[in-house]
């Protein structure tokens, strides 16, 4: 619990993948994706209940053997991949509640495709979002200024054009203001934002601004990226509590 409201910790690991066969199983560090997640939640003091949602009995045996529960499997209609984050976490939040017998105030989620999170990030999501009196909070990074927004062109076969005309204006990247993208360490949540606004980014949504470099792998040099990482900065999993 943090201040008196109980915490679900939910890690999203369905069987399919188009980029990467079984990404969720996938290892950096010799150690699965799915199961990092379910490590660093293990170690996180205010999540009172941690599952993985999946479709794949090898990703929920996974999950268990590094401290998740699978109490159920995501039903075939949760387990395409146009299904969104607020579906698979609006049906874990009711199964759970059911099975529990008991109301989540806050629901956390840990994607596992993102290896470099550890549990002061969570708790750093966690308390913003209490203390902030936020909806939800998620955690961001900066993007770099050649991924910039007004940096981006259009292509076709007679022209290049602005994505955005303002574009055309911008000298120097110091004149760029700065611009964030979702990371994927974290995402918390509201019981009312899910079940009564119907998002996981509700209408007042904070941010926790991660400062330094973190994987989120979607291809085969991502894992590589992440192997470099852990490499040069130590596992995650070892950072303190």
């Amino acid at each position: 619990m943090i201040d008196g409201r109980r915490v679900l910790a939910v890690v999203p690991a369905r069987g399919g993948s188009k980029g990467i066969r079984l990404k969720n199983l996938r290892t950096v560090g010799g150690i699965s994706l799915v199961s990092r997640a379910a490590m660093t939640a293990c170690r996180v003091a205010s999540i009172d209940r941690a599952i993985v949602s999946t479709d794949h009995d090898d990703i929920a045996a996974a999950a268990e053997a590094a401290g998740l529960a699978a109490p159920f499997r995501r039903p075939e209609l949760l387990s395409g991949d146009r299904i969104g984050d607020w579906d698979v976490l609006h049906h874990a939040l009711l199964a759970m509640e059911a099975l529990d017998g008991v109301g989540y105030d806050i629901v956390v989620m840990l994607q596992p495709t993102s290896p470099g999170r550890t549990p002061v990030h969570v708790e750093t999501a966690l308390r913003h979002l209490v203390d902030g009196h936020f909806d939800a909070v998620w955690t961001v990074s900066e993007t770099d200024s050649k991924g910039h927004p007004l940096k981006q062109l259009l292509v076709d076969a007679d022209s290049v054009d602005y994505y955005d005309p303002r574009g055309a204006s911008i000298i120097a990247r110091q004149e760029l203001q700065p611009v964030y993208h979702r990371n994927g360490l974290v995402y918390a949540m509201t019981r009312q934002c899910i079940l009564e606004q119907k998002t996981i980014k509700g209408t007042r949504t904070g941010a926790v601004v991660i400062e330094q470099l973190v994987p989120n792998i979607d291809t085969e040099l991502d894992i590589e990226w992440a192997e470099f990482l852990l490499c040069r900065n130590g596992d995650p999993l070892d950072a303190a509590p």
